[in-house]
């Protein structure tokens, strides 16, 4: 009689392919210069960024030279970010139509400029509008950047490497720029807290905005795009509006697009209820206890606890989106950060809320990595630019919009068990209706690309 040998098990045998293919993907883009410069300009960039922020932060917060209540807190969000939002589209319009090197390179020089003068009004001790008006320009500048970073991205790497690189682009930033969150509050302690303090704190974050722009000035300028030729055409207020619609029927027509940008909409709107009630209990409610700080160190350890998060999700989420898809994965991080609001959130002490928020912190990082990809896979280039342009809309009004409610109708504390639960419920019944929902397109995450066994 003659035995067959038993057959490897198939499902083994893709999964160590799998991750062959990860750990390849990762030291080809480690390779790759024209990717590694571009990241260079992204992580000087928001390292910068976290030192402005945490300067604004401090300077409104919890400068003992002024004073600011849950209304301040509800109007230095719509300031500084919702005017923006509902300009942003129009960015997008001219990322499809400029040198998105050009853009990259001249935007962050003339926001280290800018910096100075903010740095220069927080030592006056300006504030009220011209303040904020001159950070709500810092803050447009920077969040059109990001734009055109997400829409050159796919100019420097591979389609197969595509996942990888955004894992380690978004993830990356977020990382430096609570770094630079964290290096700010060590500052402001070597400083002081008042208002020269943290003008010092701003004036760090113009040195980086130089070297992001110097870094976006080496590539070639028609090296990251657009793939057009338009790029000396004149756009008067009616094309981009038409751009813009152009834009917006070519996300309807992708119904796995359409779908993770509501899904995130609604991420985005729980998050930023739970970050200000975060901010509100640190400053307000909790008090230090050992190793757990209130007060602005302690929303740096709760900065860092997200970084953390997040790195986990660069490592995690390109292994699992290539398993599960960029539907089943992002799904299922929205109904662990469901549980985790209701078991590490209603106990309301420091001491649940940082593994909290580094576990929250991996299924935001998860989520926008898979909606990424998903969109600078399936977005056609001559759309890109003004299709993450909406996609930056939806973050910033929908968060804006979720921080004015929630800074209005909390209490001052913070602490709110009703909050809690509705956050929860929103988590899981999000996650449980993307994790059903069939998907027309069947864009499960599969490589566009044969495997590579060589190097790119």
């Amino acid at each position: 009689m003659i035995e067959v040998a038993e057959q490897p098990d198939e499902r083994q045998a893709d999964v160590h392919a799998k991750r062959q293919m990860d750990r390849t993907v990762w030291r080809q883009l480690l390779r790759r210069r024209d990717y590694l410069q571009l990241l260079s300009v992204r992580l000087s960039g928001q390292f910068a960024d976290g030192v402005f922020q945490a300067s604004l932060a401090g300077t409104i917060l919890f400068n003992p030279e002024r004073a600011a209540n849950a209304a301040d807190i509800a109007s230095g969000f719509a300031v500084l970010l919702l005017p923006y939002s509902l300009l942003g589209p129009f960015a997008g319009v001219l990322i499809d139509r400029w040198s998105r090197q050009r853009v990259l390179f001249a935007a962050n020089l003339i926001r280290a400029l800018m910096v100075l003068g903010v740095a220069a009004e927080i030592a006056g001790g300006v504030h009220g509008g011209p303040f904020y008006l001159s950070a709500l320009v810092v803050i447009s500048v920077n969040r059109f950047i990001l734009s055109g970073l997400s829409a050159a991205q796919p100019h420097v790497v591979r389609p197969f490497q595509l996942i990888t690189a955004n894992a380690i682009a978004v993830t990356a930033g977020a990382v430096v720029t609570a770094v630079g969150g964290g290096l700010a509050i060590g500052l402001r302690h070597l400083f002081g807290a008042g208002n020269g303090g943290y003008a010092g704190v701003a004036l760090g974050a113009a040195l980086f905005y130089a070297v992001a722009g110097l870094r976006a000035g080496a590539f070639g300028s028609r090296q990251l795009g657009p793939d057009d030729d338009t790029r000396g055409h004149r756009d008067s207020v009616r094309n981009v509006l038409v751009g813009l619609l152009e834009g917006g029927r070519h996300i309807r027509s992708h119904p796995s697009v359409l779908r993770a940008f509501v899904v995130i909409g609604v991420h985005r709107f729980a998050y930023g209820v739970t970050a200000i009630c975060t901010l509100l209990l640190y400053r307000n409610y909790f008090h230090d206890h050992g190793l757990f700080k209130a007060g602005l160190t302690g929303l740096g350890q709760i900065v860092l606890a997200i970084a953390l998060g997040g790195g986990l999700a660069a490592y995690l989420t390109p292994i699992a989106a290539r398993r599960l898809g960029y539907t089943k994965w992002p799904a299922l991080l929205l109904v662990g950060a469901g549980v985790v609001e209701l078991v590490l959130g209603l106990p309301f002490q420091p001491a649940t809320f940082l593994p909290a928020a580094l576990l929250l912190g991996l299924a935001a990082q998860g989520v926008k990595i898979c909606v990424d990809t998903l969109t600078a896979q399936r977005v056609a280039d001559d759309f890109r630019g003004r299709v993450f342009s909406i996609y930056d809309t939806l973050f910033n009004v929908v968060f804006v919009a979720s921080g004015v409610l929630t800074a209005l109708l909390l209490p001052e504390t913070g602490k709110s068990v009703p909050a809690i639960i509705v956050l929860a419920v929103v988590y899981l019944a999000t996650g449980l209706a993307y994790l059903t929902a069939p998907d027309p397109e069947r864009y499960r995450g599969e490589l566009s690309e044969p495997r590579p066994a060589e190097a790119a």
